[in-house]
């Protein structure tokens, strides 16, 4: 059967006829459309503001498939959201200052050593580099939490790189237990790593999720901006140097990698970006600032030999001959506006100028010099390091570790140039451990 539906319609006269278009040039067709906006489509371009988008989006596009590669991935349209939820979750799982102050044995001198130990077992096992991160924020928060007596300090340091390896890495990366005991010297039982993890987890309430530094600083290195590479491995540097020190465990993990990394650029010769630094981004800047100028020398060896290779662009290196040359961060603050010159005014009856009228009568008030704000440039001066304990006598503390069961690590996982670590091993001086300590 025929359908002469569509037929019939097209052929029926209208009954509203059709509108003549405007003498003046304005269509009334889309009442959604303005005559002074067109739509973008209709919007032109010179043929090199064109090219110039194209090739923009065409760099953008490879630098993203770059990082995909290495197995970063951007999500760009939920970034601002990402970024939130990252500030909330790194709120919730900050230490308290106030209660590791309160421990009767632990003393922050004893820090620099157990980081030490736990950034050479970090490097030993090959393990990604949030883990060494976690690792910390998960002892800072079970030491603000629990009593901790030397003697399991380093239990507690081994547990938690434990905790943070089966977090972070891959199953064939993380230590086994027997790894740990042995590289502790069998200075503690197999199952007292076992124990005092579940310890751990129990204490800090199974939040393992926590934004580390490392992933602020991949954040903030691929945005619109990617950074060369020898900036991120400075940056990584300095911020690995913040794990070892007392004051920089107040600042959140989003402001030490802003912070690493402004230093950086500035180190490396790169443009400041002024629109993202904060307050305490440029006290953390501050604060590494002095730490290398006054006291280079007394860095980690094992950080530094770490950070020496080139795989890691010789940050160390870098860093360390440019502090001992001299050189400091210029901060350039900004001059307070001149003040304006105040005129004085004579009477509104006065006599009229004679050749009596002094220069003094004429004269104007000089403006004053502008001033510059007066800082203290010591940033160890300060009155928050008078409460601390490190001039208590206290127990020493010192972790013990056996090199010599560790074979040699395989050249393609690490460095062209790594051959091993040939720093002697460390004494057994722990007492009332749970096993006696075994040197093979």
């Amino acid at each position: 059967m025929k359908d002469v539906s569509n037929a019939s319609r097209a052929s029926r006269p209208s009954v509203y006829p059709k509108k003549k278009p405007s003498p003046y040039g304005v269509s009334k067709s889309s009442r959604r459309q303005s005559p002074l906006y067109p739509p973008h489509s209709l919007v032109r371009k010179t043929p090199r503001a064109a090219k110039a988008e194209q090739l923009a989006h065409r760099q953008r596009y490879l630098q993203i498939s770059a990082l995909r590669r290495e197995g970063i991935y951007l999500e760009e349209e939920y970034h601002d959201e990402i970024c939130a939820y990252m500030h909330e979750m790194e709120r919730n799982t900050m230490c308290s200052m106030a209660s590791m102050d309160q421990q009767p044995e632990i003393r922050w001198h004893m820090r620099p050593c157990l980081v030490d130990f736990l950034v050479e077992l970090h490097f030993v096992f090959r393990l990604r580099p949030e883990t060494l991160y976690l690792t910390l924020n998960i002892i800072d928060r079970y030491v603000s939490k629990r009593v901790v007596y030397v003697k399991h300090y380093q239990l507690v340091g081994c547990a938690a790189l434990w905790i943070a390896a089966k977090f972070e890495d891959a199953k064939e990366r993380v230590p086994s237990v027997q790894d740990l005991a042995q590289m502790c010297q069998e200075t503690y039982d197999e199952s007292a790593f076992i124990q005092m993890e579940g310890h751990v987890l129990s204490t800090i309430q199974w939040t393992l999720g926590h934004p580390t530094a490392e992933s602020w600083l991949r954040i903030l290195c691929c945005g619109p901006i990617v950074e060369e590479p020898k900036v991120q491995n400075v940056a990584r540097f300095l911020m690995e140097i913040t794990l070892f020190y007392r004051e920089f465990c107040q600042y959140p993990s989003s402001a030490i990698a802003l912070g690493a990394l402004t230093l950086a650029r500035s180190l490396c010769g790169k443009g400041r970006r002024l629109f993202e630094e904060t307050e305490e981004c440029l006290e953390i800047v501050d604060h590494l600032d002095n730490r290398l100028a006054k006291h280079a020398n007394d860095l980690s060896e094992t950080l530094v030999k770490k950070y020496s290779y080139s795989f890691y662009s010789k940050a160390a290196t870098f860093v360390l001959q440019f502090y001992l040359q001299g050189g400091r961060f210029q901060r350039n603050n900004a001059l307070p506006f001149p003040m304006t010159p105040v005129r004085t005014y004579s009477p509104k009856v006065c006599t009229p100028m004679s050749v009596s009228t002094t220069a003094s009568d004429m004269s104007d008030d000089m403006p004053a010099t502008p001033t510059s704000p007066m800082f203290s440039s010591d940033a160890f001066t300060g009155s928050c390091m008078s409460d601390d304990k490190e001039n208590l006598p206290s127990p020493k503390f010192e972790p013990v570790i056996n090199k010599q069961l560790i074979e040699q690590v395989p050249e393609q996982f690490l460095p062209s140039d790594f051959v091993k670590y040939q720093r002697q091993a460390l004494h057994n001086l722990n007492v009332g451990s749970p096993r006696p300590a075994v040197v093979s």
